[in-house]
């Protein structure tokens, strides 16, 4: 056990001058140097204190020697979150203890332990409330600017010493290179702090400002301050070179801890210059410029000279700050620390009669109890009080002349700080219109103390003016009333003071609120002398001595010794651990703390979680820069809206509800209480008040979350899978889809839009206020769960944050009134010290123009930004039932209040900015704009009220639509819906996996460009398998209008095949987003870099297999029994469509306009009602038109004409051709032209339809947004070729868009085969449908029978089966076109014709065998996988990295197999190769350099082939490439380098480089390969891959290497340190290098840069050599980090192909 030490003995005092020092220390004995005598020099004459941590002076450093190098052991463990404070401490003791009981065999080392804390955790108030009386020094704290984002202020404090290390400038490299061996570049937060031209002096035992010199120390207790967050860290430092031991750095932690206290009541009232005051004491307060702290990390170390003086700017320099090393010494620096001596008696006594007297003890009070803002209106009788606020030097004062306005300001304060504004008024109706806001306060708990002045009693019922009956004015909407007597000498003032603190006390204690204190005054009410006694004061004297409250109220927690619960929390969990379908709803939370609380809590139950718009965790923050989230927090963004469906309220039935805060805002949610019944439903709130409008609560729990979710956490909940979770996770999924969909595809700037983007304002630390009506219903239902904000934090705090934090939101739903809520949301402003967005409607608004004024006063507040939106009147009131039963008179002027007032005149009045936004962009560059100019300003979005009621009714049954449907589909009955029928679900997983590339005969040359000239064409079959010989097919076949082609598409289907087969398809094959989630979550694939065809046909097998294992049609899939069809004016409207589509014929029409006119004159005989002409081909647009003359001539207007130009033209031809065709009726002309801007002028100015093509197959990423450009209603079709945008997903968004804006949506084919061709028919059918269902809900006229283009039928004279798709004229049908029902039974009888096919691959098996190879001293027996002809001359090598294995590279290798013979390797120490032939005594004499490997290697290649090789490297495996391509370039043919270095070109670096991973290798066995994991994936570099969903997969493979004791040598032997520079060798390249880097790989990205530069200048070579810039290529793969391969891996496989083919 560790050894008992007394307290830390304080430090010598320091001060900054000799003058000051000599009047400063004249009352102190110097002290004598502890520990700095018998220390040998070879120690440096360092000082180890085993209580103060250790203390290096570089100044006596002779020979720093070893002593630059980083210690034997350093990382960084972070620990879960913590509950509390308190819990943070402890979890920190039980990891120091874990150390403690396992000590690091290791002479020097830096541990450091970090623990995310609540956020009420601040920095300031954490250090001045826990370390006053400590004895820990020094004591610090600073705040500085995120370098990343100046708007984000970084809060640090902590106390205590781990290391300390001062010198001056004559030793800067030194103190440069000392400090740089304790910190790690790996660890984010772990840094020092210190002074520059401070000067330590040891003899002295002061510090004085001496230039160069340097003061620098690593704390040994920390907290960083973040936004949603807290980081509490502790560190030890331990080095035998100061003779400080582990156990010295075990006992200093010890012996801090002690003094670290757990207890922190972060909602203690407290003013910051009351804080201030206790904290310093009577320390002495010394202000000087160098003591401004820097702060210095590894980052910093990298980029800083250290051969020049130390300078301040080269540092993280803090903006305030200040340091403690002594209870006497204190060093501030831009803080203003300084306050007044305690003059309140002097202040009382002075006071000139004795109104003022009790006015000033009012006030001097309320600042004691830390309320120090005032909000005051003018008024005569309540002058004492107004001037003796104003006067306070601590207060804070605001004024407005509206009463109301003013009662609802202070409200808001409440409603941000938690603690009460104190309101001033004068008497009689002034008290009157603060009801509003009392009310309101009371109704929801906000706390308030009102000060409101009074007639004396004789002149009640008098007649006086202005003297009316305040005595319990608010009844009993106050917690408590008092009214004080006139003030008199002859009552004593003690009575004064008393009610103040229990008016306080009633107003903070549960239930919260607001306290009423009537305060009477007789003249004088202003200065004027009048005579008073002083007895009055009697009793006084010690709080005039002090600074705190008269009366302190105490709460004591009776804690019992065996930390059990009651038995009804006992009954309480035992519901919890059996609820099998628990549901956790999150209603109206006002604290950070809360939550923090409910995340934690949520993630221990694991339910799904239903959070109101007001609990802020409905609009979360994300941090982590990928959306992939915490996947343990189930939130149901979209309950209010899934509830829409009648079918989910009837299943959806949970068994146990537990509600954490009382208020809900949907009344839907409301109501399907009231109807669910659950068993048990709990709600925890901190107040006794009854909350429970459905009468369901079956237990009520008066606590605070933070209590319940510790009484949770204790109790090991199991967590559950769930179906019942999936499917409501599915659904919540498709509703937020559908209502992204609907909020984008809109053109106009709709008020759901807004209520969805908003949220992308709150920029770092920013809450929302939101106003009642709409405005919040909106919100609640259309906010977007998770913002980005990944890109506003710095990119330090990555790897310690939580995955998201919440947006706190805040709103007046006490009353729910539309009064007040400007001059709230102000006050919310001011208390809650955040830049604040306020959200009301134009009523709202109107109804609190006075708050205007507030606005224009900035005291203490950050900018604002209030949206208003204005439609003109009240906009709720077209969504309730009266709008359908009232005349439109009488809603206008009664309901709606319909105005035309002017809100940029009002404030323009009120001098404050203005900005009217009336488009999407408008609005989101006005908000990028006022963030920029952290301005005030009212941003108001005009809309109309039948706009909006008509687009919330559109979503609303979209939405209905939508989550009827996917419950239907995943219940596979709509009517079966009981929770054992949720076991019926399909369990789908991918068995088997083949394609074939077919070759079959077109009749005809393609339209679509240059073909081959024997009309072949190719493509691939995909079949998917499941068990019972479930089968799908799709079919990719790439033609000229795609990008990639077929050898392109192979290496993706190779790749893809590995990843997907024996993978779990959980899709939900309905389109919205279902397909792109699994490819990135499951096969681990940026869906973007999937070609587009190869995802259409992957899309198509899918498909395909889900009908064929549900047994019915595809089309049935995507449709289902649509619910809006049971409305039997639907089924009349659809009652004629056939289960079939009609088909457009298409016609090259080269030839004569006669022989033109005669091919559609027979295909009108055949049965085609439309035809699509190929134009713009021939000499000029009259020749088109002549032709198009010619038909019209011929055939007459039988038929539909489409005029298909493929961009050819110019804007002046497209002009041209249109004039000569505008009286023949075509149905419209397909792209024109080939700019947009030409495209729209073309419809505006020729009047002719347009259809869109190629411009859609050009949108790149989400096409939803980039479509508004073509919501002209001269564009009246778009053709979507599925093929070519990306799959049947993107092809249904932009169909469903194209609907939306009522353009018909036709369907394209692109020379598929009738595999392809069977399902485009059933997809069109779908779209079909769709179309009949938006014309439906939207209630205008369908654009009538669409031809969908598959034409292309025609030019297949073979096909890749024997059985022919059938494509006809049906017996009752009105033109060509093809059965749904045919589609289906071609491809559920499909037999592919083998005639066809040239190719098949199922599966590819890796050669896997081992080869041995002889090196000095040893023997490496290599693992060696292999694919591809062992004959091909051409052979790549891959090499893996650090930890991998050969099977890292398996889908690659199988996709590039077709290519080249493909070999990867074990390296050794990795998987399954070994290392022979060596004993204990030879083994250290085994060398694995880069160079012995790169030999070893080298023979294994000249065992493997004769011929020449590419070497592939990824990170550790690149460096071992360029170092064979450099020196063994007759083997090596080329290489490629991912992620790869030529090394470090400094001696110094190379030598810590070294060290480093010597202590890497050395912490590997010391603690094993679990623990080292952990530790190396927690690095910056690997930032980007943790965020990969194959992420923990790759971990797990990491854990399988057999032998560590070789895996560690690799990595000391290996190291970049040990590795000979090749930066120069770069000048002697002669064999081609392809280097690859991550886009978010900063680092190695600017090397590789580096890499080709360099190269690139080295000069001219001999002539039959190819130019540097041949030899050296670089390409940056997106969406990836450091390790390329894994994150990215498509384009990587594309490059290495076109690498090895130039190389060829």
């Amino acid at each position: 056990s560790p050894l008992s030490f007394l307290p830390v003995p304080n430090p010598r005092p320091f001060v900054v001058s000799p003058l000051r020092r000599y009047c400063l220390h004249k009352h102190h004995k110097r002290r004598q140097c502890r520990g700095g005598s018998g220390l040998p020099l070879h120690l440096l004459h360092a000082v180890a204190r085993r209580r103060t941590g250790i203390v290096i002076d570089v100044d006596e450093v002779n020979d720093i020697g070893d002593r630059d190098l980083p210690v034997d052991v350093s990382f960084t463990r972070r620990l879960p979150p913590a509950l509390t404070l308190v819990d943070g401490i402890a979890a920190l003791r039980r990891a120091a203890e874990e150390v403690k009981a396992s000590p690091p065999a290791a002479g020097s080392g830096v541990i450091r332990f970090e623990v995310l804390v609540p956020p009420s955790t601040k920095a300031l108030k954490w250090l001045c409330s826990q370390f006053r009386r400590s004895s820990l020094f020094p004591q610090f704290y600073l705040s500085r600017k995120l370098s990343s984002n100046p708007s984000v202020q970084l809060e640090i404090s902590g106390v205590g010493s781990a290391l300390c290390l001062h010198g001056s400038s004559s030793q800067v490299k030194d103190g440069y290179d000392m400090i740089s061996r304790y910190i790690s570049f790996d660890s984010d937060l772990m840094g020092a702090y210190g002074a520059v031209g401070m000067k330590y002096n040891e003899e002295l035992s002061s510090i004085e400002e001496k230039a160069g010199s340097f003061y620098f120390f690593i704390p040994q207790v920390e907290l960083t301050e973040f936004v949603g967050y807290s980081v509490l860290s502790s560190t030890m430092v331990w080095d035998h070179f100061v003779s400080h031991t582990f156990e010295d750095s075990v006992c200093l932690f010890e012996s801090c801890f002690n003094q670290v206290c757990g207890s922190y009541d972060s909602a203690a009232s407290s003013c910051y210059e009351g804080m201030m005051t206790n904290y310093i004491g009577e320390s002495h307060l010394l202000e000087t410029v160098n003591a401004q702290l820097v702060y210095l990390d590894g980052e910093v170390l990298v980029k800083v000279d250290a051969e020049i003086s130390m300078q301040k700017e080269k540092f993280l320099m803090s903006e305030q700050s200040f340091i403690r090393f002594s209870p006497h010494f204190l060093f501030s620096a831009n803080m203003d620390l300084r306050s007044e001596s305690n003059k309140t008696e002097s202040s009382i006594k002075s006071c000139s009669n004795i109104n003022s007297a009790w006015a000033s003890l009012i006030v001097e009070e309320c600042v004691r109890l830390g309320f120090t803002y005032f909000c005051i209106a003018p008024g005569s009788r309540s002058s004492p009080l107004a001037l003796s606020a104003t006067g306070h030097p601590l207060t804070t004062c605001i004024s407005c002349y509206d009463e109301r306005s003013l009662g609802f300001h202070a409200l808001g304060y409440g409603r941000g700080s938690r603690k009460p504004a104190i309101v001033i008024t004068s008497s009689g109706t002034a008290v009157s219109n603060l009801l509003p806001s009392v009310v309101e306060a009371s109704q929801d708990f906000v706390p308030v103390i009102l000060l409101t002045a009074d007639r004396p009693p004789e002149l009640h019922d008098t007649g006086a003016n202005q003297a009316i009956n305040q005595v319990n004015h608010f009844s009993n909407f106050v917690r408590y009333f008092f009214n004080l007597p006139p003030p008199g000498d002859q009552i004593y003032a003690r009575m004064v003071l008393t009610t103040i603190d229990s008016a306080a006390y009633n107003a903070m204690q549960a239930p919260q609120g607001p306290v009423h204190i009537n305060c009477a005054f007789r003249e004088p009410l202003d200065h004027s002398n009048q005579n008073w006694s002083f007895d009055c004061l009697r009793g006084l004297d010690r709080w005039f001595r002090n600074d705190e409250p008269y009366t302190r109220y105490l709460e004591m927690k009776m804690v019992s010794a065996f930390g059990n619960y009651s038995c009804s929390v006992i009954e309480v969990q035992d519901i919890i651990k059996k609820a099998k379908q628990g549901l956790l709803l999150v209603g109206a939370i006002h604290k950070e703390d809360d939550m923090w609380a409910v995340a934690l809590l949520a993630r221990q139950l694991s339910w799904p979680v239903a959070a109101d718009i007001l609990s802020g965790l409905r609009m979360r923050k994300v941090l982590n820069s990928f959306p992939g989230f915490d996947k343990s927090i189930l939130f149901i963004d979209q309950i209010d809206q899934i509830l829409l469906s009648d079918s989910v309220k009837s299943w959806i039935n949970p068994d146990v509800i537990v509600q954490i805060g009382s208020r809900i805002t949907s009344k839907r949610m409301e109501m399907f209480l009231e109807s669910c019944f659950p068993s048990s439903y709990i709600l925890i709130d901190t107040h006794p008040c009854r909350h429970d409008p459905s009468h369901v609560v079956t237990h009520r729990i008066q606590t605070s979350v933070a209590d319940f979710a510790a009484s949770l956490c204790q109790c090991n909940l199991e967590r559950k899978t769930s179906r019942w979770k999936d499917i409501l996770m599915v659904l919540n999924s498709a509703v937020s889809q559908e209502i992204m969909f609907h909020v984008h595809a809109e053109f106009l700037l709709t008020e759901p839009y807004v209520a969805h983007v908003i949220g992308e304002a709150l920029y770092g630390d920013a809450a929302m206020f939101v106003g009642n009506s709409m405005v919040i219903r909106d919100l609640n239902m259309f906010g977007k769960g998770w913002l980005d904000h990944t890109t506003n934090g710095d990119n330090m705090m990555m790897h310690n944050i939580p995955d998201f934090i919440g947006a706190t939101v805040s709103g007046n739903r006490g009353a729910s009134g539309i009064d007040g809520l400007l001059s709230t949301a102000i006050g919310f402003a001011v208390g809650s010290n955040k830049h604040v967005c306020c959200v009301v409607g134009d009523v709202s608004f109107l109804h609190d123009t006075n708050g205007l004024s507030l606005l224009n006063q900035r005291a203490q507040r950050k900018p604002m930004t209030v949206i208003v939106i204005n439609n003109h009147g009240g906009a709720i009131f077209s969504l309730l039932p009266v709008a359908k039963t009232a005349s439109p008179q009488i809603l206008q002027k009664y309901f709606y209040t319909s105005h035309d007032i002017s809100i940029s005149k009002l404030c323009d009045a009120h001098r404050v900015k203005h900005f009217l936004v009336q488009t999407k962009a408008e609005l989101h560059d006005t908000l990028v704009k006022t963030h920029a100019e952290h301005l005030d300003c009212v941003v108001e979005v005009e809309n109309q009220i039948d706009e909006n009621a008509n687009f919330h009714r559109t979503i609303s049954m979209f939405v209905d639509n939508t989550a009827t449907h996917y419950l239907e589909y995943l219940l596979g009955d709509l009517y079966s819906s009981t929770t054992s029928d949720l076991d019926r679900m399909y369990n789908t997983k991918i068995h088997a996996i083949e394609y074939m590339l077919y070759r079959i005969q077109l009749s005809a040359p393609r339209t679509s460009g240059i073909s081959d000239s024997s009309c072949f064409h190719e493509g691939f079959i995909l079949k998917l398998r499941m068990d019972d010989n479930i089968v799908g097919f799709g079919e990719v076949a790439p033609i000229e209008i795609h990008q990639e082609d077929i050898i392109d598409v192979e290496e993706q289907l190779r790749f893809l095949f590995h990843r997907v087969k024996d993978c779990e398809l959980d899709v939900v094959p309905l389109l919205r987003g279902s397909f792109s989630n699994w490819i990135w979550t499951s096969i681990g694939i940026p869906p973007s870099s999937v070609f587009p065809s190869v995802k259409c046909g992957l899309e198509m097998a899918i498909l395909n297999l889900l009908a064929s294992q549900r047994k019915c049609r595809l089309s049935e899939i995507l449709t289902g029994s649509n619910p809006l069809l049971r409305d039997q004016s639907l089924v009349e409207y659809n009652q004629n469509s056939s289960a079939g589509i009609h088909i457009c014929a298409l016609l090259d029409s080269d030839g004569t306009p006669m022989e033109v006119a005669l091919a559609v004159t027979k295909l009108v005989d055949e049965g085609f009602t439309t035809v699509k002409l190929k134009v713009g081909r021939r000499a000029s647009p009259a020749e088109d038109a002549a032709v198009i003359q010619k038909i019209r001539e011929v055939v007459g207007y039988k038929i539909n004409i489409r005029a298909d130009a493929n961009r050819k033209w110019t804007y002046k031809q497209a002009i041209e051709f249109g004039s000569r065709v505008k009286s023949l009726c075509l149905q419209y002309i397909e792209e024109p032209v080939s700019s947009v801007h030409d495209l729209i002028k073309f419809c505006e100015n020729s009047g002719l339809p347009v259809a869109l093509d190629e411009s859609i197959d050009n949108l790149k990423g989400g096409p939803i947004q980039k479509l508004h450009q073509f919501v002209h209603p001269g564009i009246v079709a778009v053709v979507i070729k599925p093929s070519v945008v990306g799959g049947f997903e993107n092809a249904a968004h932009i169909a469903k868009w194209a609907h939306m804006h009522d353009k018909m949506a036709i369907i394209s084919s692109a020379y598929e085969s009738s595999v392809g061709l069977a399902t485009y028919i059933q997809f069109a059918y779908y779209v079909d449908r769709q179309h009949d269902l938006i014309s439906r809900l939207k209630r205008y006229d369908s654009c009538g029978t669409v031809a969908h283009g598959f034409g292309t039928y025609q030019w297949l004279t073979e096909d890749v089966s024997e059985q022919k798709l059938k494509i006809l004229v049906p017996p009752l049908g009105d033109g060509m076109g093809a059965s749904v029902e045919d589609a289906h039974g071609y491809l559920h009888h499909l037999n592919i014709n083998d005639e066809k096919i040239e190719k098949t691959y199922s599966e590819e098996k890796l050669n896997s065998y081992s080869i041995q190879v002889d090196g000095d001293h040893f023997s490496y027996v290599v693992k060696v996988q292999e694919a591809g002809d062992c004959t091909n001359d051409k052979v790549v090598l891959f090499l893996h990295g650090f930890l991998g294995t050969s099977e890292d590279w398996t889908p690659m290798m199988k996709a590039l197999s077709p290519s080249a013979r493909v070999i990867a390797v074990d390296l050794p120490g990795h998987g399954e190769s070994q290392i022979l032939q060596r004993d204990d005594e030879n083994f250290n004499q085994i060398s694995l350099t880069i160079q012995s490997v790169a030999d070893l290697l080298l023979k294994l290649i000249c065992n493997i082939t004769d011929g020449e090789v590419v070497v592939v490297g990824y990170s550790m495996g690149a460096r071992i490439a360029l170092q064979m391509i450099l020196n063994e370039n007759h083997k090596i043919s080329g290489a490629v380098l991912i992620s790869g270095s030529p090394g470090l070109r400094h001696e110094a670096s190379r030598r810590r480089r070294t060290a480093i991973d010597k202590s890497r290798a050395q912490f590997l066995l010391t603690y094993g390969l679990e623990c080292f994991i952990k530790t190396w994936y927690s690095g910056k570099m690997w930032t980007s891959l943790r965020e990969h969903p194959q992420f923990d997969s790759l971990v797990r493979t990491r854990r399988k290497h057999s032998n560590i004791t070789d895996l560690s040598k690799v990595l000391a032997d290996s190291s970049i340190g040990r590795q000979k520079s090749l930066w120069e060798d770069l000048k002697h390249l002669e064999k081609p290098v392809l280097i690859v880097a991550g886009e978010k790989d900063v680092k190695f990205k600017e090397i590789a840069e580096r890499m080709c530069s360099e190269t690139r200048e080295y000069g001219e070579r001999e002539a039959d050599c190819r130019s540097n810039q041949e030899l050296c290529e670089m390409i940056v793969v997106p969406e990836s980090g450091h390790a390329v391969h894994v994150e990215n891996p498509l384009p990587l496989v594309r490059a290495l192909r076109k690498f090895l083919s130039a190389v060829a």
